[in-house]
Parts: structure tokens; sequence; C-alpha cells
């Protein structure tokens, strides 16, 4: 079953290629939706949308993220949306 899922990544995830790594991890486990930076913070938010063990995946995988990140945080919650992604973009 599909899920929907907007991600809150927090820590030093911005200037050390953490929307990249992401992308690159959200396709490989063939999730859609965005990654972008949040402005003047030290976040990244992402909606993911795909089968739930991908998701709990990539989340897992963000705890870490690439070698320059240091992730503080991660908050997750499900949300329900009409929207149907196709691909995965970043922002």
């Amino acid at each position: 079953m599909i899920k929907t899922f907007l991600l809150k990544i927090r820590g030093k995830v911005q200037n050390v290629g953490f929307r990249y790594w992401f992308f690159q991890e959200a396709v490989n486990l063939n999730l859609n939706g965005y990654v972008k930076n949040l402005n003047n913070t030290n976040e990244v938010e992402s909606l993911v949308q795909g089968e739930s063990k991908n998701i709990t995946l990539i989340i897992k995988k963000s705890k870490k993220g690439p070698k320059l990140a240091k992730v503080e945080k991660i908050i997750s919650k499900q949300i329900k949306t009409n929207t149907i992604y196709n691909n995965f973009l970043i922002n």
C-alpha cells in the first residue's frame, strides 16, 4: 500500500550534499516526492511517497546521511493527500 510521509531532518544537513544523497536513496528505493532545504534553518524537508517498508528504510538511512552530514533529529508524520507523485525532485 502506498503511503505518504512528510519528513523534517534537522542538524548539519545543508551545504553537505544531503539533498543529492537523499535523492539518490529515494530513487533507489522507488520512492516519489521531493526534498528541499528550509530557508534560514538547519533543516531539510522531504515528502516521500511509496511502500511503507521503503519509507521506513529511508528514515533509518537518513539518521546517518552522507559523510559530511550530522543529523540531530528526524520528525516524520504520515499525511493524507490526493496528490500522486510520479518522480522524485530536488527543490
